[in-house]
């Protein structure tokens, strides 16, 4: 797929996807979706860490509204159905670590897109905000399942409900993202983050997601069962016994991802 509204770059095993519509704040509309659903599935087997970003002073604005006539048209089941869903589950399901480096404002489905990332590292000016209910709306594009998550449900219904903006210092606060860092350091930080994950064991970093989900889902006795399998896959990895050999020899690792 050729993208008209997105970047896509891969150096040095960083899969770099920015929304590029700064004229409309990264405003989400149905080619944006697909192409961002196209870009995290090729970064999952190209690259061992995809990062999404925006360009301009906004990370995504959300659903874009700028057509009037177009938006009172739109069947919105169908295009959370059809559109969102392909496009949220390809970063979830995404087999290396997926990181969302916030840069701007990050409002409705743009917030919430940022949330379903593995990791959020968010320029300290950043904000988010779910601002459904000023249109008379839901959350959507994940929102209800990942606000509950991140911040516990009293902080998730205050934000569903009164719709405030949320500074990317109080975010980070509250356990709703990773973390915010100063605007100067902000490129830095996040591409640091990312060529930290790009060198790691990549095959242990999809195990960890899927542990770490699946504790939402299961008892002790379930948890306990997925570890021990998981870590049996680990321990048969080249990484694991390169990760042993480096300890002994007392050096640094080199993981290859496999």
């Amino acid at each position: 797929m050729s993208y008209s509204t997105i970047r896509y770059d891969l150096t040095d095993g960083v899969a770099q996807i920015t929304l590029a519509r700064p004229d409309v704040m990264n405003a989400l509309d149905t080619t944006m979706r697909a192409e961002i659903t196209d870009a995290v599935s090729r970064g999952g087997r190209e690259a061992r860490v995809v990062v999404l970003t925006g360009d301009g002073r906004a990370f995504c604005s959300g659903q874009d509204l700028g057509d009037r006539d177009a938006v009172a048209k739109l069947d919105l089941e169908a295009v959370l159905r059809e559109e969102y869903e392909p496009m949220l589950k390809a970063i979830v399901d995404c087999p290396v670590p997926t990181i969302a480096a916030v840069n701007g404002a990050a409002a409705g489905a743009g917030a919430n897109l940022a949330l379903v990332h593995d990791v959020v590292i968010a320029s300290e000016d950043a904000f988010f905000m779910q601002a459904f209910t000023r249109i008379g709306l839901i959350p959507d594009a994940g929102g209800t399942w990942a606000l509950p998550r991140q911040m516990g449900l009293a902080k998730a219904m205050g934000a569903a409900l009164f719709a405030d903006r949320i500074p990317a210092r109080k975010a980070e606060a509250w356990g709703m993202i990773w973390e915010a860092v100063p605007s100067e350091e902000f490129d830095a930080a996040w591409k640091a983050r990312a060529a930290q994950l790009a060198s790691g064991p990549t095959e242990a970093y999809a195990r960890i997601k899927t542990a770490l989900r699946g504790a939402f889902e299961n008892d002790l006795a379930g948890q306990l069962a997925l570890e021990a399998q998981l870590q049996g896959d680990c321990g048969r990895t080249q990484d694991f016994r390169e990760g042993v050999e480096a300890f002994l020899d007392k050096r640094a690792p080199q993981f290859e991802g496999r």
